[in-house]
């Protein structure tokens, strides 16, 4: 089994904008008796979609091999506060060393580090494939043919507060009008303007489904303000390893690169309008089944 790691305190923290903590969602109860007469809570971020594909991978993983498995909604704040608390058994997507550092260091004492199961985490600006442009340096001086605008996505969330405050101003785009509104909405412009083939310019992260589905490119960022390229981490509660042994053992051992993440994403929400993902996920291990077996082998 892969030895348990308490997530530390001293993680190097640039460029990461605070986001305020709010008090926890329910979840599930952790049982402290070390019974596995219960289900697994995992917490998903909302709008996240490559923790929510994740975690709907695992779901079905976990219920094939006769576990219990309930995914609870609710915003990062939450989500490690109800970690620490055992309220969660645990999340599939803690982004380090930066976009959740934050919370590592107030709860980090009270977590359990799975390891990071994708290692091509990072957050962008894209822009549509044609797009006249290939750098952020550039993005100021050729606004006009982005209609003056940049879409981000939720307020408060890591890629808006790094765009804010260190994008905008460290690349002269304070005369750029930055729309906060949703991902839903984000993406809803992209897929907009790129069907029309007009020029349109998102904040993004990899790994995305919106990078399967359509013809994109990253801005360079010559100047770094958007971070370093990222991991994605399973973290848990401290209670989690002891009740569901086998299963922080598949955990500790999952590996995920963005391909094979890019076509699950794609299946569930590119090509799929609904919220019901089980049948899709169902697909999608059909035609990948060697691959899941081994999730578990």
């Amino acid at each position: 089994m892969t030895k348990k790691k308490k997530l530390l305190t001293s993680l190097a923290v640039t460029g990461v904008a605070a986001l305020a903590l709010t008090g926890c969602a329910g979840g599930a109860e952790a049982g402290g008796d070390g019974s596995t007469d219960r289900p697994i809570t995992i917490a998903v971020f909302n709008g996240w979609d490559e923790g929510i594909a994740a975690s709907e991978l695992w779901k079905a993983v976990l219920e094939e091999q006769g576990y219990e498995v309930e995914l609870e909604y609710a915003d990062p704040a939450a989500v490690y506060t109800g970690l620490s608390r055992g309220d969660y058994d645990l999340t599939l997507d803690t982004w380090l060393p930066i976009t959740h550092a934050q919370y590592l260091e107030r709860f980090g004492d009270d977590l359990v580090d799975l390891g990071a199961w994708n290692d091509e985490a990072k957050l962008t600006i894209a822009v549509n494939e044609d797009a006249p442009i290939d750098s952020l340096s550039e993005l100021a001086e050729n606004a006009d043919l982005f209609d003056d605008t940049l879409v981000g996505i939720e307020a408060g969330s890591g890629l808006v507060t790094v765009t804010q405050d260190d994008v905008i101003p460290g690349y002269g785009l304070e005369d750029m009008d930055f729309v906060v509104s949703s991902t839903p909405a984000m993406l809803t412009e992209l897929k907009s303007k790129t069907d029309a083939g007009e020029n349109v310019a998102v904040t993004l992260w990899r790994p995305h489904w919106a990078y399967n589905a359509f013809p994109l490119k990253d801005l360079e960022d010559p100047e770094g303000l958007l971070g370093d390229a990222e991991s994605i981490h399973g973290t848990s509660s401290e209670q989690f390893e002891q009740d569901f042994p086998e299963v922080f053992a598949w955990l500790s051992a999952f590996e995920m690169d963005n391909d094979k993440l890019y076509s699950l994403e794609d299946a569930m929400f590119g090509e799929y309008d609904g919220d019901d993902f089980g049948p899709v996920v169902a697909d999608w291990i059909a035609a990948n089944q060697e691959w899941v077996d081994a999730l578990t082998s």
